[in-house]
């Protein structure tokens, strides 16, 4: 009966607070020319802000399309009996997402209705790491680029069959066997600017793969050095961040890959609680005022205060490290968002995961609360150091993303369902939130729902035109707009 009352309790007072508009921020910031520009367009993605989980082949975490305008939000829960970490959107408006079943953990990529955010299509994939494969991109025709659980790279495109339906089917694939160890499984992918793949693995092995002549490179990192986060791309060379330090490499003419520079990093005395791996969280972000790729920025693993850290990316060398997540815990698992010369950074330290990898190890302490973190830190014009504009407290339970078309970062905020305690429950209320990128200030939230099947998960989300977002969590996708 207590549980029956605290849910009925949590559901009531949520809805009570469905809109809310901070009165002394009552209009959006609006577009800031600070925060340009993005990284280049990769020609051989799809649209920019909608191509990758983080956006683009640089992971920005930044977008240029603007979210769900003035006037109250909806929002609608699409149950696909999946964790959805991967939500894209082509050049024709669909989105495809790539999800993982709740039961079996099979990698599932669904084509979904651009005015609903119903499934139109699906197509299971062989499984493979954990939660089936997390990364993936859309290509210049709209079609998915991801690796299977058989270590094969794919190219899935939708289009209508003769009856008029919509369909998923396999385009292209090419064995990566050669490359890859058996055992093994793909952690990050992206295209670079001569049209080939790259792609990195778990045990900590980087490649590309060029699916027009079927020619395969690899290189293994120095052996202890794991993956687990993605990778990024920019004209200059791919960058990526191993359990013990960041990488920029670049590629002979035959794709052979090479390291360029190589900067360790403090990976602290463990994993700490919230994170998956014993290191940096973060898949590496190219930003800068100049071209948008100047600097590369990762969080490191130093306790007890985790640190931004910033590269120039053409030499690897350091321009700051700056103390980051201090109101909350300090420690993330996210890349941060890098637009113009500004970078945050929003923590997860505590966050209360269902499922690690095997081989994630006890974390450091062994259990925390989860009090959130969101942290700006600006690079100072000269490029001589950096510094903390703002901290505060934000529960954010996805990956904040900015929208440059309407200065504001969107995210998920998980709130405790008891007000003022730092306890997590399977009751939270999970709350869509806009904040003002100056300030840290919470300008608009809506109500998604309570409870497990609400969960973000840490998840990323995207912008789709016309102002919606697509939120992934652990049984679906959750669709906000206005009306």
């Amino acid at each position: 009966m207590r549980l029956k009352a605290l849910t009925r309790a949590a559901v009531t007072a949520a809805a009570l607070v469905t809109t809310v508009i901070h009165p002394a921020q009552a209009a959006p910031p609006g577009a800031s020319s600070s925060y340009a520009p993005l990284p280049p367009h990769n020609p051989f993605a799809g649209p920019d802000g909608t191509a990758t989980m983080h956006g683009d082949t640089g992971s920005s975490d930044a977008t240029p399309l603007p979210g769900p305008g003035a006037g109250p939000l909806s929002s609608h829960r699409t149950a696909l009996q999946s964790a959805c970490p991967t939500v894209l959107v082509g050049a024709d408006g669909y989105p495809v997402a790539l999800c993982t079943t709740i039961f079996g953990r099979t990698p599932t990529v669904h084509l979904l209705d651009p005015g609903s955010g119903d499934s139109l299509a699906q197509l299971p994939l062989t499984k493979g790491t954990l939660l089936g494969g997390v990364y993936a991109y859309l290509d210049n025709r709209d079609r998915l680029v991801a690796i299977d659980g058989n270590r094969t790279l794919l190219r899935i495109a939708h289009h209508r069959t003769p009856s008029g339906d919509w369909q998923l089917t396999v385009d292209s694939s090419l064995p990566l066997t050669g490359a890859v160890p058996e055992g093994d499984g793909s952690v990050g992918i992206a295209p670079d600017w001569q049209g080939r793949v790259w792609f990195a693995t778990a045990s900590g092995v980087v490649g590309t793969a060029d699916d027009r002549t079927g020619t395969v490179r690899s290189l293994a990192l120095p052996a202890g050095e794991k993956i687990a986060n993605s990778i990024s791309t920019a004209p200059g060379g791919t960058a990526l961040a191993t359990t013990h330090a960041l990488y920029l490499l670049t590629a002979d003419p035959d794709g052979t890959p090479r390291i360029a520079w190589r900067r360790p990093y403090d990976r602290g005395p463990g994993r700490k609680p919230g994170q998956l791996s014993w290191g940096t969280g973060s898949t590496p972000v190219f930003f800068g005022p100049g071209t948008g790729t100047d600097y590369l920025a990762i969080v490191d693993n130093a306790a007890p205060t985790a640190h931004l850290l910033v590269s120039r990316t053409d030499s690897g060398e350091q321009v700051c490290s700056v103390p980051v997540l201090q109101a909350g815990g300090s420690g993330s698992e996210n890349a941060p968002i890098g637009a113009g010369s500004t970078v945050f950074v929003a923590g997860t330290y505590g966050y209360p995961y269902p499922a690690l990898p095997a081989d994630a190890g006890p974390s450091v302490p062994d259990r925390a609360d989860f009090r959130g973190g969101l942290s700006r830190v600006d690079v100072r014009p000269d490029g001589s150091g950096c510094d903390l504009a703002w901290d505060t407290a934000l529960r954010s339970s996805a990956v904040p993303f900015l929208s440059t078309g309407d200065g504001l970062i969107h995210t998920v905020l998980r709130e405790p369902v008891i007000p003022g305690t730092p306890a997590t429950t399977a009751l939270d209320p999970y709350y869509y939130a806009e904040i003002d990128p100056r300030t840290g200030a919470v300008v608009r939230r809506k109500w998604l729902g309570s409870g497990f099947l609400y969960d973000t998960l840490q998840m990323a989300g995207t912008i789709a035109p016309g102002g919606v977002v697509l939120q992934g969590t652990v049984t679906g996708i959750v669709r906000i707009t206005t009306p």
